[in-house]
């Protein structure tokens, strides 16, 4: 029908204009572009019309830009590239980050959640699980408690909410640790460094949030300013230790019982050197990027089996097909959601996310770029691509827009012709639409 029409290679132009999303957000309305006279005010030509009904789709398409893999591959993949290149940037210079930033003392650090009872693992020393058996690195029952009666739910679903105040109060000490390491008052130390960072949080398959962070020290203008001599990586391993063991938020009191929380045990300090693989025997910028990234576009569904989206009802549990220690905490998460005394921790909006509803990549002021930056980057891109026209001298534009949203996704068609589009040559992955792909 489409091809008879003669509407399929429109089609695919508006699609591949998606860049592969498969759950595009479809709007219906207009935007006009007129020229304006600054001198007299008066609104000339029209410059632009876009009217969603002539559209090949009948709406106007816009990409979904959801970040988790299990929900859109393809605006996931733009996002982990885009935090690929927030985190290189930081280590190397690039996107108006300067290059001595690779001179400067920086760390690798990941921070464990606590323990919340005894779960199946596979020792590092190659001794079976305390179940006795030796877990296969697929086994579904990795991270599940040995005995799910006795974990403490109630504390890993609360550990999981007050994580991102944890954080906080860790960069807080850390701050605190460097000045005292170099013999500065918190005050001074102001004058003399900085501390930059970008962390990425990431599901254990116990379904806990732990924190993988770049952490670098910076003069005092951030990365543009050299670091003062005393810097180096490894006061900065000694400060961020002792930081971390010192951080602790109070947390509420349940039937009783007060809950505290801080980081685990396991703490992981390494620094980063500067060049590039050498048979994969040491951190590098390439793979602490690369690692960051991949951790940026999973949620709780991809390391605990857990729902993607969020729960309307606790009734819609029982068609799920989750796992029982993931149903376990999501009903946790339900159940102390309705106490007045946790209200604002949200925890019936985050049960799918199993308490936890902090921002799953984020980065101190002065580290690199912002995913921001980037995605209007990308924006701008685009538009002069299209090459609209440009307004002449002591003349501008005044847009009129109108969006009313119609729903997401695409009708079977558009998701056959979506599927059938090739990736051109310097696209990155973005598809360009070929008759012979389509014939």
């Amino acid at each position: 029908m489409l091809v008879s029409l003669g509407t399929l290679p429109e089609l695919a132009r508006q699609l591949s204009g998606l860049g592969g999303c498969t759950r595009p957000v479809r709007l219906d309305g207009h935007r006009t572009e007129y020229e304006i006279d600054t001198t007299t005010g008066e609104i000339g030509r029209t410059l632009h019309h876009l009217d969603s009904t002539t559209l090949p789709a009948g709406q106007l398409l816009v990409r979904c830009n959801n970040r988790r893999a299990t929900r859109c591959a393809a605006c996931a993949e733009t996002y982990r590239r885009d935090t690929y290149h927030l985190i290189t940037a930081g280590l190397r210079g690039g996107k108006g980050t300067p290059e001595r930033v690779a001179t400067h003392p920086r760390v690798f650090a990941t921070f464990t959640a606590p323990s919340f009872g005894p779960v199946h693992n596979r020792p590092s020393s190659r001794r079976p699980c305390r179940c006795g058996i030796r877990h296969d690195d697929q086994d579904p029952n990795l991270g599940t408690p040995l005995d799910p009666d006795a974990y403490d739910y109630e504390a890993a679903v609360l550990w999981n909410a007050h994580a991102g105040a944890l954080w906080r109060r860790f960069s807080i000490y850390l701050r605190r640790e460097v000045a005292k390491r170099a013999g500065l008052t918190q005050r001074a130390f102001r004058d003399h460094a900085r501390v930059s960072f970008a962390k990425v949080a990431e599901y254990q398959k116990r379904g806990a949030v732990h924190f993988h962070a770049v952490i670098r020290l910076d003069g005092p203008e951030g990365g543009e300013t050299a670091p003062p001599a005393w810097a180096t990586a490894e006061l900065l391993t000694d400060a961020i230790r002792a930081a971390a063991t010192a951080a602790r938020v109070e947390g509420p009191e349940v039937d009783g019982r007060p809950h505290a929380f801080v980081f685990g045990r396991q703490l992981d300090v390494r620094p980063i050197r500067s060049a590039d693989f050498e048979g994969g025997q040491e951190l590098t910028e390439r793979a602490v990027a690369s690692y960051v990234a991949k951790y940026a576009t999973k949620g709780a569904e991809t390391a605990t089996g857990t729902l993607d989206r969020p729960l309307r009802f606790l009734a819609e549990l029982a068609q799920a097909r989750i796992p029982e220690h993931a149903r376990r905490m999501i009903r946790t998460a339900w159940t102390l959601g309705a106490r007045r005394e946790l209200t604002d921790l949200r925890l019936r909006a985050w049960a799918h996310m199993l308490g936890f509803r902090g921002h799953f990549s984020t980065e101190s002021r002065r580290y690199s770029t912002t995913l921001g930056a980037l995605r209007d980057a990308r924006a701008e891109w685009r538009r002069a691509q299209a090459a609209p026209a440009v307004p002449q001298e002591g003349e501008t534009t005044l847009v009129l827009a109108h969006w009313v949203f119609a729903g997401t996704g695409l009708s079977s068609a558009e998701a056959w012709l979506t599927a059938s589009l090739e990736p051109a040559p310097g696209t990155e992955g973005e598809p360009t639409w070929t008759a012979d792909a389509t014939s």
